[in-house]
C-alpha cells in the first residue's frame, strides 16, 4: 500500500519496484463545491475565516499530474468526472461526519444552527423531494506507474 501526503512530500515512487502501479480515486476539482460554498458562507457570516479551517484538497487533472510526475511516476490515465451521490439520509448527517473541521470552530449551540443554515442553503440545489439528498461529488481517478530505471 502506498500512502501519499503531497503537502509534506511523503509520497515517492521509491516505495515501488520499477513498473510498480499506483492507482486511486478521490475528490477532484469541483468536489462538493456547493456544500463547501454554503459552509464558507455560514462561517463567514459568523466572523470566521473558513479557508483557515478548510482541510479539503481537490486538485485539477493538471495539478495532480504535476504531483505524480514530480514524484517519479508516469501517468497512464487521469480523469475528472462528476459523480452525484445519493446520501443515505439527511445532509446534516453528512455534515456532522465530513465537515467536522468547519464545525469545530463554532460553539456547540451554533453547530446545529450552521448545519440547519447550510441545509437550507443547499435544499434547492442538492435535495430532490422524492430521492433525498445528493452530494455534488466530482471524482479524480488515476493510474500511474514507477518509471523504469
Amino acid at each position: 500500500r502506498l500512502r501519499c501526503d503531497w503537502s509534506s512530500d511523503v509520497c515517492s515512487s521509491d516505495l515501488l519496484k520499477p513498473g510498480g502501479r499506483f492507482v486511486g480515486e478521490f475528490g477532484g476539482a469541483g468536489n462538493v463545491r456547493a456544500i463547501q460554498s454554503a459552509l464558507y458562507d455560514s462561517l463567514a457570516s459568523r466572523g470566521f475565516d473558513p479557508a483557515s479551517v478548510d482541510p479539503w484538497f481537490f486538485p485539477t487533472v493538471e495539478q495532480y499530474e504535476g504531483l505524480l510526475t514530480g514524484h517519479g511516476f508516469v501517468v497512464d490515465s487521469l480523469e475528472l468526472f462528476p459523480r452525484p451521490t445519493l446520501l443515505p439520509g439527511d445532509i446534516g448527517g453528512w455534515l456532522d461526519t465530513m465537515a467536522q473541521p468547519f464545525l469545530a470552530v463554532v460553539t456547540n449551540d451554533d453547530r446545529r444552527a450552521v448545519i440547519d443554515e447550510v441545509r437550507e442553503a443547499l435544499r434547492s440545489e442538492l435535495h430532490d423531494p422524492e430521492r433525498g439528498w445528493v452530494a455534488d461529488y466530482v471524482r479524480l481517478r488515476f493510474a500511474a506507474h514507477k518509471r523504469a530505471v
